[in-house]
């Protein structure tokens, strides 16, 4: 077997770094693959790229090569590095094409055979999917765009191939839940399986709501008179606004439930929770400060800080 130079045939430096190995590996198998290309030899430059491709990408069958193309014109070194690969027994080596034919020919076919025969399930593809809680009311349909590689016959990466698919997201889902689709992941290699692809559901900051569980709250600020005498309020929701009946006497931190206005569920939809704020005018004028004095004066044996007391 004839010592190949494995740069020439990709077409690279001994210098350039792996990146550059792989991406002259992946111009020339899309240029020669079988599928793909016209030319007589095709098969033959596409099986020698591969067998290129196998030894350098790994940095010890890489640096074993090295050693040898650079001494290539020595045969005691070769005889020396034959031994060492046979574990003394010098052999029928004679000359460095033998050596070299031994040390890295049955190996690229053994790896060649290996990876004919090797099934070898895909890989997952996890997708982030931003929605807003308005979103989760019902089911929506998102269009997908994700890339997955296109492996050769030596189960090596030939390619990245966009791929667009349509998922549905039921009605319900939750912050970080993982919708499954099966089979839509990494393809399998020679025959594997292919992997999944995980929809990982990220549910928006909303402005007016905060998340608890499948339960919602809100703040509703109250003028205190509103809070005092009670009066109905058009509240938000996330599907509409209702109105909602404050009673007379609410008081700061109250939370007043608006059933089944909630996040819905597989079970039953979760409840809306307004909590009560009370929200002071910022200058009363001269009429609203008197009106505060009668109320005040109404009073006198009220204390709002008796609380203190009992603590």
């Amino acid at each position: 077997m004839e010592m190949k130079d494995y740069y020439a045939i990709l077409g690279v430096k001994p210098s350039d770094d792996i990146k550059a190995i792989k991406t002259a590996y992946r111009r020339l198998a899309r240029k020669y693959h079988p599928d793909v290309s016209t030319e007589a030899d095709a098969e033959a430059r596409f099986k020698e790229v591969a067998e290129a491709y196998e030894v350098l990408k790994d940095s010890e069958r890489r640096a074993e090569y090295d050693e040898l193309l650079k001494h290539r014109n020595d045969p005691d070194f070769g005889r020396r590095a034959y031994r060492e690969a046979h574990h003394g027994d010098s052999g029928n080596a004679e000359d460095f094409s033998d050596i070299f034919a031994s040390m890295f020919g049955q190996r690229s076919r053994t790896n060649q055979q290996h990876h004919h025969q090797r099934a070898a399930r895909g890989q997952d593809v996890e997708i982030a999917a931003a929605m807003f809680l308005e979103e989760t009311l019902k089911e929506q349909t998102r269009t997908l765009s994700y890339n997955v590689p296109v492996y050769n016959a030596f189960g090596l990466v030939e390619e990245e191939k966009a791929k667009t698919l349509n998922v549905k997201i039921p009605a319900g889902v939750m912050d970080g839940e993982r919708i499954r689709v099966k089979g839509q992941g990494v393809p399998g290699v020679n025959g594997g399986a292919n992997g999944d692809l995980y929809l990982i559901i990220k549910l928006a900051p909303h402005p007016l709501f905060e998340v608890m569980g499948h339960d919602l709250e809100i703040i509703l600020p109250l003028a205190p008179w509103e809070a005092a005498l009670g009066t109905k309020v058009s509240l938000p929701t996330l599907s509409d606004n209702i109105l909602l009946t404050i009673p007379a006497g609410s008081q700061a931190g109250q939370r007043l439930r608006v059933k089944g206005k909630g996040l819905v569920s597989k079970k039953e939809t979760g409840n809306l929770y307004a909590v009560i704020k009370i929200v002071m005018p910022a200058k009363p004028d001269d009429k609203s400060a008197a009106l505060w004095q009668q109320l005040a004066e109404a009073n006198p044996v009220f204390d709002p800080r008796t609380v203190w007391s009992k603590a």
